[in-house]
């Protein structure tokens, strides 16, 4: 174990025989630590320190309210919508679908930050429609921070998706390739186990929607559903403006609720930081957390050096273009898919992440807070390079 100054200590499990351990994981419902011979989750625990992380949920749990205050905001305001990027096929859903109470838009989300060596916060996302990595920090991360006596702060996250979906209660959970995609369908099933629910799992590609009534595959009438399924990609996708009548016309009740696309589009930071710029809808207190967590994000490329553009829809790090100082092109990730060919940009200035060394090399540290029901209540650790993508590695995050 070794400390340096930064607010992150990594601790190396990699002595132990690593096989055992994978076969474990995987009995317990993680059956993705290696993926094609690759080692995916990193046998090792980044412990933040209690003062950080103490500051982290804070954060969360005020940067949860404010971005919920700017959705009302923006709520039915078709030029924002634009800015934002929500697909035009998505504004009647959106309008006529009631709001969720306060706090409740998404009651499963994830936020990303970016922590630096000394300790400092910065917002990158948030994940409000569709955030995977549940398995890895419901299940995986206390079992490995237990195995090294490291307090784990995630145990808390199963009675929230219990809580969650005791209000929603879907009678379906899908994703797309459920039973050969590992990771999404490894999270869809461990969320079902955790409901408590009796829930059928099946497969998006095998829905049908006829005037607004959705079956699975086996011509089951389904009414109301969670969803791994991005819900801009109605836009694009065939069948998905069947999808969004169905939601229109209240046949389906679909979870995450479909404001949730609201959160997830990071042209609402971009609001938010406008919003806060002008002095306009923000007290003083939510001023400061802005202040202070939210990093400048523009619709437009205003920063002369020093930024990032991605697309208000990226995921998994697709589309993230580095600039440096001088603001030419540094580094663009390669391997997600370019979703800025679709949906508009977005412009933020760069955060600094704290940096470990591993057995496979220097990775930087991306640090995410779920927040299921409401609450803020698990990390994930992901470690990669400067642009954390479908690469990346997990870690489990413990609390010192």
């Amino acid at each position: 174990m070794s400390t340096g100054q930064s607010v992150f200590e990594y601790m190396d499990l990699s002595s132990l025989e690593r096989a055992p351990r994978v076969r474990q994981l995987s009995e317990l419902g993680f059956t993705w630590a290696d993926l094609e011979e690759e080692e995916y989750w990193l046998d090792a625990i980044a412990v933040l320190r209690r003062e950080t992380f103490l500051e982290l949920e804070e954060a969360s749990a005020k940067l949860w309210s404010i971005l919920d205050k700017a959705v009302r905001y923006v709520h039915r305001r078709h030029d924002l919508y634009d800015l934002m990027g929500i697909p035009q096929v998505l504004w009647e859903m959106l309008d006529e679908c009631p709001l969720p109470p306060q706090g409740y838009i998404s009651r499963y989300a994830r936020f990303d930050f970016a922590i630096a060596t000394n300790g400092t916060i910065k917002l990158l996302e948030l994940n409000a429609d569709t955030p995977t990595g549940y398995v890895e920090a419901s299940i995986a991360t206390p079992w490995i921070c237990g195995q090294a006596g490291v307090l784990s702060v995630n145990e808390g996250m199963t009675e929230q998706v219990a809580a969650a979906w005791a209000h929603e209660r879907p009678d379906t959970a899908a994703c797309v390739a459920y039973g050969t995609h590992q990771e999404d369908s490894g999270t869809i099933e461990a969320l079902v186990r955790h409901s408590g629910l009796d829930i059928q799992c099946v497969d998006c590609l095998e829905l049908s929607i006829d005037e607004g009534v959705v079956k699975d595959g086996n011509g089951r009438i389904i009414e109301r559903m969670f969803a791994l399924y991005p819900k801009e990609w109605m836009a694009v996708d065939d069948g998905g403006e069947a999808l969004a009548y169905a939601v229109e016309s209240g046949r389906l009740q679909l979870f995450n609720t479909p404001h949730s696309i609201l959160l997830q589009s990071k042209g609402l930071i971009a609001a938010v930081w406008g919003m806060f710029e002008l002095g306009l809808l923000f007290n003083e207190e939510e001023r400061k957390a802005i202040e202070s967590y939210i990093l400048p994000t523009y619709n437009k490329p205003v920063f002369s050096g020093n930024f990032v553009s991605k697309s208000v829809f990226g995921r998994e790090g697709g589309s993230v273009r580095l600039f440096d100082d001088s603001g030419a092109l540094e580094l663009a990730d390669e391997d997600g898919f370019d979703s800025s060919i679709l949906f508009p940009t977005v412009y933020q200035k760069r955060a600094e992440m704290a940096r470990i060394e591993t057995r496979e090399g220097p990775f930087h540290l991306l640090t995410g807070m779920f927040v299921i029901n409401g609450k803020p209540c698990g990390l994930l650790g992901r470690a990669g390079g400067l642009i954390t993508g479908n690469t990346s590695h997990f870690i489990a995050l413990g609390v010192r």
